[in-house]
């Protein structure tokens, strides 16, 4: 992981009112004017607080840095949709160019949704980059900052952790071509590669190893490699207590690049939703 802040199009004033930011309060109105400028960025999607580069994850501390300001700078203030009643420092987002938003779905202002993407009632939260032709299914989370690529299947219920502090944490990153399996959990900096198929209710976070289950041998932590299947498992450790099993990530099967795995189609039918993009 390297600091993209030195190329971001997020202005350098940035780092200048994080300097000084335990004197900062709603009513300094230029520090507020500023930090809403760089978070429209983000909600535009022209700035990122994450993104790949020749497969290495680039984190711009820069744009994590505004979005903390906005918690700081931005006054409580209601809101309401329908009958629903909101007090919050962020509002919703209200940009959804080739967007299916369904009722339900909440998305907050500073997340980036890319045309293509469909929403079912779900949670996007500040930060969070979602990339073209992404489905984001009923009551999956999109954590802060978490970077989800072109053409992933999000299911029901995923949990996609988010990531605003510690300043060094490491966001959650989903790739390209993505399946991602009911109530599975992506968590504290754990990435998923291209094309990978996560089983239902996995559990990946940069602690949990992954396994190749043809040679035993430990892959690494915290990442499902390209273009394979991967499910939940334990393995058994010794402790002064007695023998327990630890969990882990298994990967079963190895696709060839490009391969969708049968579940995948039914992407095709799920994003057919009238969007012209």
């Amino acid at each position: 992981m390297s600091d993209a802040s030195t190329s971001s199009p997020i202005a350098p004033v940035i780092d200048e009112l994080w300097e000084r930011r335990a004197e900062l309060s709603p009513q300094d109105d230029e520090a507020r004017h500023l930090v809403i400028g760089a978070v429209d960025l983000l909600d535009a999607g022209v700035a990122r607080t994450a993104r790949l580069v020749d497969g290495e994850l680039e984190v711009d501390e820069r744009a994590r840095r505004a979005i903390l300001l906005a918690f700081k700078l931005l006054g409580m203030a209601r809101s309401q949709v329908g009958d629903f009643h909101h007090q919050d420092r962020v509002p919703l987002k209200n940009s959804f160019e080739g967007v299916r938003v369904v009722p339900g779905a909440i998305a907050r202002w500073g997340s980036y949704l890319a045309p293509g993407v469909v929403l079912m009632p779900s949670f996007t939260n500040i930060g969070a980059y979602v990339d073209e032709n992404t489905m984001v299914d009923t009551w999956a989370t999109v954590g802060s900052c978490a970077q989800i690529g072109k053409n992933v299947h999000l299911s029901g219920g995923v949990g996609v952790g988010g990531v605003l502090e510690p300043p060094n944490a490491v966001p959650v990153v989903v790739e390209d071509d993505a399946l991602v399996g009911s109530r599975a959990m992506l968590v504290e900096g754990a990435r998923v590669g291209r094309g990978a198929v996560v089983g239902a209710g996995v559990i990946l976070s940069a602690s949990i190893p992954v396994i190749d289950v043809e040679t035993g041998e430990e892959l690494t932590r915290g990442r499902i490699p390209d273009w394979c299947v991967a499910v939940s498992g334990t393995r058994q450790r010794e402790f002064p207590g007695g023998t327990f099993g630890l969990p882990c990530v298994l990967v079963i099967k190895r696709l060839e690049p490009g391969q969708r795995h049968d579940k995948a189609a039914l992407n095709e039918v799920l994003r057919e939703h009238g969007v012209n993009t």
